[in-house]
């Protein structure tokens, strides 16, 4: 079977760019190896990264130039007329997803959309750019094959007409082979993400404030498009002046898995995501998660891999208690790594993707499922 999928930053990921950024992005490299290594022909269009026509071949996965094109339609039409493949991979809401899609129909090439953040299965809210074109977005949906949701309350939010073609698609993490014991750490607890409004780097420095005693890491530049001009350039004045934070910028993705690994704890004050891929990265090495709000699948709750706080004051109490018990952070440490290992390896999600993609063809195959049309 072969797919295609088109992303430069994957490329940028495959290939150690530290300036590469994006949980999305990063999964879908993830994705992408773990397929090819499954014995799928993959391949990547890059549309900036590489000169037309242009190939690179990293870990079994094919990058080939293709944005011979100012319009990224355009490029799509040529790449699936080219490429020929199986089935065509879209990560995140776009508006473009509409007519991506209908393209690949017509040349016979299946769809496969994840999504990759709560805010996709709110509709009409999904679109970060383009909003007044949600309805493209959602005729895409509509003309999937198959639609990846990260966790199970995300298939709640999708139309009934569509959850015969809704599969859960586990994350995945690159497990080192060794964990820092919790008594060689260094005793601080690690924010990282890119500063953005959703991600509530506000409450972040509250929390850094009341726990004067605790050293805090920051890793993450600000997307300066979300915000205006005086609420971040306050926001960061913030971060810079207290004395138990470390602010580091933007850090890249090695060494911040590397950070993360050193790091007591990891804290997300986020109040909208998917399945955070940090959270996967801290679990494979180790380390236990205090969350204001996000628990997918409710999985820190359930698995005992660290605190979700639901408030400031719960997020302080919790950060203060553990780190003053090693021997608790140590316990939710190991169970975090074996969770990921069980749920969340690369062969996990093969084994996901393939049967979603072989009952879907096998339904459509049989008359059970016809194809939606207009």
């Amino acid at each position: 079977m072969k797919i295609v999928h088109v992303n430069d930053i994957v490329y940028g990921y495959a290939t150690g760019d530290p300036l590469a950024r994006g949980g999305a992005e990063r999964y879908g490299w993830y994705l992408m190896r773990a397929l090819a290594a499954a014995g799928w022909a993959v391949t990547v269009g890059v549309r900036a990264a590489l000169s037309v026509g242009e190939e690179r071949t990293v870990d079994g996965v094919r990058f080939l130039g293709i944005g011979s094109h100012n319009n990224f339609l355009s490029d799509w039409y040529w790449f699936l007329k080219n490429e020929k493949p199986d089935w065509c991979f879209w990560q995140c809401a776009d508006h473009l997803w509409g007519p991506a899609s209908e393209i690949a129909r017509w040349f016979g090439v299946r769809t496969a959309f994840s999504m990759m953040h709560d805010n996709h299965v709110r509709l009409r809210k999904a679109l970060s750019r383009r909003r007044n074109l949600w309805l493209l977005y959602v005729w895409g949906l509509h003309r999937s094959d198959v639609i990846f949701v990260q966790h199970e309350g995300q298939r709640d939010h999708l139309p009934i007409r569509w959850q015969q073609r809704v599969y859960a698609l586990p994350g995945i993490v690159s497990l080192t082979e060794t964990v820092v014991p919790h008594s060689e750490r260094n005793n601080a607890v690690v924010w990282v993400a890119v500063i953005r409004p959703a991600k509530r780097p506000d409450l972040l420095v509250e929390i850094a404030r009341r726990l004067p005693m605790i050293r805090f890491v920051v890793c993450g530049a600000p997307s300066l498009g979300h915000w205006e001009a005086g609420t971040i350039e306050r926001i960061m004045t913030q971060l810079r002046s207290l004395p138990n934070v470390e602010y580091r910028g933007h850090v890249a993705p090695d060494q911040t898995l590397t950070t993360i690994g050193e790091a007591s704890l990891l804290l997300s004050t986020s109040d909208g995501e998917g399945f955070p891929s940090v959270f996967l990265e801290a679990w494979a090495a180790g380390t236990p998660v205090v969350s204001l709000q996000i628990d997918p699948d409710h999985k820190i709750r359930n698995g005992d891999l660290g605190k979700v706080t639901d408030t400031v004051d719960g997020a302080v109490e919790a950060i203060s208690s553990f780190m003053a018990l090693p021997a608790r952070l140590r316990g939710m440490g190991m169970k975090a790594r074996h969770h990921v290992e069980e749920w969340h390896s690369p062969m996990a999600a093969v084994r996901a993707f393939e049967t979603a993609v072989a009952r879907r063809s096998d339904s459509m195959k049989s008359g059970l499922i016809q194809p939606e049309t207009p």
